[in-house]
Order: structure tokens, then C-alpha cells, then sequence
């Protein structure tokens, strides 16, 4: 028995092959593995969209906004106004002739009238005036009189007279203007004074009475 078991084996083995053949053949005449071929796309196309999704990229950053220097538009100058051009070729409808001088119309004549402007006044000039004098040499006037007891005393000083000396050149009044400070000084000074003689004074070279200061000077030496 196991030897006819071992021998049928293989023979159903090939009639299992064969009967595969012949049911592929019969199955592809009728149809069946069109089904079989619709009903596996299906699975391989659900397996595909059953992956799971792949990550988004990451988007880029934004670019940085780029400042540009906005250039000021000055605006261009103005065109060149026409020039009016004088052409020397008369136009068609110019009227010909000879154009007359304009006749001058004589003008009234101008009168000016000035208003006499008077002369102006010259100021008033004072009258020259000559001082008398006393140092003359023709007059031999004496020098004054130094008191003895002042020599002593040791005084000195300065004595101005003044005197009114008259048109005749002598003295007619005589007084004392300046003290030395020294009472028998002042009174030699006074008489020597009265006793000169002078030059009379002039105005406008007219003699006339003047008064005139006379200074005298006591110093020892």
C-alpha cells in the first residue's frame, strides 16, 4: 500500500497542475480575472492613500523689504518762449505809400518866476579893542618900592592893582584887586601905581578910559 501510495503522488501532483491550467484558461474566458485584477487594484490604491501624509516644508521667510533712495524729480525747465522774428517782405494786402512826418506842435513858453531871497544880515563885529600898556620905554616908569621893614620882615608876595586909566594916560582911580597878604605891600604896590604914567586904551582906534589890572611882585632874593 505505500508503495502504490508513493507511486499516485506524483500524478496528483500533475493533475493538480493541469487542472490549474485549465481552470486559469476557462477563468480568463469567462471573466474571472478581470474581477480578480478590479477587486486587487482597489487594495493597492487604499494602501497608497493610507500612508501617512508627509510633512510640509517649512515656507522660506518673507525677503526683507529693500529701501531704495526715491530720487527728487526736479522739473525741467520750462521750453524757450518764440521769439517774433520781423520779416522783411511786406504782406500781399499791405497798403504802398509814403508815410508823412508827424508835425511838431509848438509848446507854450515856460516862465519861471524866482523869488528874490534877501541878503543875509552880517553878523555884528565887535570893535577892536587895544588894552593900555604900561611898560613903555618912553613912559620911565619906576620900579616899584620895596619897604624896607618888610625887607626885614621877610615878606613878599604878589599885589594886582587894578586901575582906571584915563585918555590922558594917567591914573584917575586905582584900587586893590589881589592881596599879598601884607598890608604895607598892598600900599607901596597902590602908590606906585597911581604915580605911573600909560598908553591909553583904544576901541575901534579910539582913545577912550579903560580899567586895567597891574600886577606887581614882591620876592626876595
Amino acid at each position: 500500500m505505500a508503495a502504490l501510495s508513493f507511486r499516485t503522488r506524483p500524478l496528483g501532483v500533475a493533475a493538480g497542475v493541469l487542472l490549474l491550467h485549465v481552470g486559469a484558461v476557462w477563468a480568463l474566458q469567462s471573466g474571472l480575472m478581470g474581477r480578480v485584477v478590479q477587486a486587487v487594484v482597489p487594495v493597492e490604491i487604499l494602501s497608497e492613500l493610507i500612508e501617512p501624509p508627509k510633512p510640509k516644508p517649512e515656507p522660506p521667510p518673507p525677503p526683507k523689504p529693500v529701501v531704495q533712495a526715491v530720487q527728487r524729480q526736479t522739473a525741467p525747465p520750462p521750453p524757450p518762449m518764440p521769439l517774433a522774428i520781423t520779416d522783411p517782405t511786406p504782406a500781399p494786402d499791405a497798403p504802398t505809400g509814403v508815410a508823412a512826418p508827424p508835425v511838431p506842435v509848438p509848446l507854450p513858453p515856460i516862465t519861471a518866476t524866482v523869488a528874490a531871497v534877501p541878503a543875509p544880515t552880517p553878523a555884528p563885529v565887535s570893535p577892536q579893542i587895544e588894552l593900555p600898556s604900561s611898560d613903555a620905554d618912553y613912559l620911565h616908569n619906576p620900579s616899584p618900592n620895596y619897604p624896607a621893614l618888610s625887607r626885614r620882615m621877610r615878606e613878599q608876595g604878589r599885589v594886582v592893582v587894578r586901575v582906571l586909566i584915563g585918555v590922558d594916560g594917567l591914573a584917575q582911580k586905582a584900587e586893590i584887586r589881589q592881596s599879598s597878604g601884607f598890608e604895607r605891600l598892598d600900599e607901596a604896590a597902590l602908590k606906585t601905581v597911581k604915580n605911573w604914567r600909560y598908553v591909553p586904551g583904544k576901541r575901534a582906534g579910539v582913545v577912550e578910559a579903560m580899567w586895567f589890572s597891574v600886577p606887581i611882585n614882591y620876592v626876595l632874593e
